[in-house]
């Protein structure tokens, strides 16, 4: 049994379970920040960032349940991995409140300061570098022909020189599974297996921060600090409002659906003969797709 709770506590040794002194931490679960080393962003990668409150360009609110929130500034990422062939060391790992993931701040051998995705394992002091024919060490940025097969990667290209665009969020990563001429075989984080070009570039690693999904806000108040406002529900609203509204006492509302009358369960929303299904093999669902 002790045996049994210390790999419990090894498991999730990057979240703290708050003591239940106020109704708003009795069910929060929050996340340590162990690997965090600072809190100060390097000032030169930073960019102002404005909220709209949901509302377009005209000042109509287009989206709802948005408005508020702390201010914060947009930190620059490098997706793309262009400086090659250049080591840089690991200068500290940040919080970035746009994202799930952590930040590292790279300082290269030629004074540049770049914030890239952190990856699980990614530490103070070690170094990385992003080259055609680097070693596949975790951090490192290289195509995914030169990388051998198993290897977990993030941020990966869909087209070379795109910027990663795959497999970006906490705890993220896609393995290679096989390679071909042209391309690579990869399976998605969903569990689809889908073709990339082969000379794309990937990291090596799983993104950190991989108990996100394990946190628990313990309040509406937090939700409120990020900006996102109270949200109805579509079957506490007249007919007028929604089409779920309406009816006697607590009725179920029907097929769960959007406000415009969209179906939201069952409905294949992906385009029909869109150019990118024949890089798909396999879907999440396990059906293969005919050739």
């Amino acid at each position: 049994m002790a045996g049994k709770a210390a790999n419990i506590a090894n498991q999730t040794m990057a979240l703290r379970k708050f003591k239940p002194i106020t109704a708003g931490t009795r069910w929060r679960i929050g996340n340590a920040y162990a690997e965090i080393t600072t809190n100060i962003p390097e000032k030169t990668l930073l960019e102002k960032k404005s909220n709209t409150g949901g509302r377009n360009a005209q000042g109509r609110r287009s989206m709802r349940y948005i408005g508020g929130g702390n201010k914060n500034m947009y930190r620059i990422i490098d997706f793309k991995r262009n400086k090659k062939n250049i080591p840089a060391t690991v200068a500290s790992v940040e919080y970035d409140p746009n994202r799930t993931a952590f930040i590292a701040l790279l300082n290269y051998a030629d004074g540049e300061k770049r914030y890239i995705l952190a990856p699980q394992g990614l530490e103070v002091g070690m170094t990385v570098i992003s080259g055609d024919e680097v070693a596949p060490e975790i951090g490192n940025a290289l195509m995914l022909k030169n990388m051998p097969l198993g290897t977990n990667v993030h941020n990966i290209e869909m087209q070379p020189g795109q910027g990663g665009k795959i497999s970006r969020s906490a705890g993220a990563s896609a393995q290679l599974t096989n390679k071909e001429t042209m391309y690579a075989i990869l399976k998605m984080p969903s569990g689809e297996l889908r073709k990339v070009l082969i000379n794309c570039y990937a990291t090596v690693g799983v993104v950190s921060n991989s108990d996100h999904n394990l946190e628990s806000m313990g309040k509406a108040g937090r939700n409120r600090w990020k900006g996102i406002r109270p949200r109805n529900r579509g079957v506490a609203m007249n007919p007028v409002d929604h089409p779920m509204g309406g009816g006697e006492g607590r009725s179920s509302g029907g097929h769960p659906r959007s406000r415009t009358g969209k179906y939201a369960k069952g409905e294949k929303t992906r385009q029909r003969g869109k150019g990118s299904d024949k890089l798909i093999l396999q879907r999440k669902n396990g059906k293969k797709l005919a050739k």
